[in-house]
């Protein structure tokens, strides 16, 4: 466990120096309002995967980093306009107001297109991804953002109401939550250059453990605190929402996270060095925040 901690942190340590690089403080409003969110103390979970992956298969993260950067910054552009009053309604995130209430919603969402625009101007500027990397990355990058992924799922959450049935409210959680950490193990892969088995068992190790992570958020909203968690808890339930906790009761929540945790590992269990990755999955079935 000592080596997978100080592992995640030589990560996040990584993409935290590459996105005060991608992000410096200007003097703008909207630029520090940027800055606010994306350093306000995330997991860096999805970035982790891009390096994670990009290693697992023989590259260099330094190519990877541009990705890891991008990915986080649509991660934040989405926490943004999630709590928005029009969407969540949500004035604590990571321990600290939200964006809005900082700055004002006009601002938060300017800060919200300003990440999303940045995030691929920074792939584009890459001076060592290749054409083909760039293009191919930006493209895992559209899809899991758009319609095919949080927009759609957001939409959807946004129309969750009581009584849905259990492969509903997954649907949302895969678009909304896990298309984002699928792509993320895309990109690393992408970052190195592997083959399409490669990326099919990563994409297949990430829907399993973001719909996990999905779950365990759905779990702790109703059995952590805000202290841990450093959002409001209790929100689905204040918003009437349906969650998997609704459906099947916390205890069962937590044997569907596990279940899937171990599916994600059996996907890389194969593949020498993935034992970061395989920690990981547990790390994230198990967390309390």
């Amino acid at each position: 466990m000592d080596d997978f901690k100080e592992k995640l942190t030589r990560y996040r340590n990584c993409v935290n120096d590459a996105l005060e690089e991608a992000i410096p403080e200007n003097g703008e409003e909207a630029v520090s309002a940027m800055r606010y969110s994306v350093f306000a103390g995330g997991k860096r979970i999805r970035a982790a995967l891009v390096l994670a992956f990009c290693e697992l298969f023989g590259g260099n993260i330094e190519r990877a980093l541009p990705f890891a950067c991008a990915i986080e910054m649509i991660h934040t552009y989405s926490l943004i306009y999630d709590d928005l009053p029009c969407m969540d309604n949500d004035t604590l995130r990571r321990g600290k107001p939200t964006n809005h209430v900082v700055f004002g919603e006009s601002t938060a969402l300017m800060a919200g297109a300003g990440l999303y625009a940045r995030a691929f101007e920074t792939v584009i500027q890459s001076e060592l991804l290749s054409d083909a990397q760039k293009l191919s990355g930006i493209s895992v990058l559209l899809d899991a953002s758009g319609i095919n992924g949080i927009i759609t799922g957001q939409m959807l959450d946004l129309k969750n109401r009581p009584g849905l049935s259990e492969n509903e409210v997954m649907r949302i959680h895969k678009l909304k939550t896990s298309a984002m950490i699928e792509a993320a193990a895309v990109l690393g892969c992408v970052a190195s250059d592997c083959g399409s088995a490669e990326k099919e068992k990563a994409r297949r190790y990430a829907e399993n453990i973001g719909l996990a992570f999905q779950i365990k958020d759905d779990i702790l909203d109703v059995a952590g605190s805000t202290a841990e968690l450093g959002k409001t808890v209790g929100k689905d339930k204040t918003e009437m929402k349906t969650t998997f906790v609704d459906i099947l009761g916390v205890e069962s929540s937590q044997k569907q996270v596990e279940a899937l945790s171990e599916s994600a590992k059996k996907e890389i269990s194969d593949i020498k060095g993935s034992e970061f990755l395989c920690s990981l999955a547990d790390y994230l079935a198990y967390r309390k925040s």
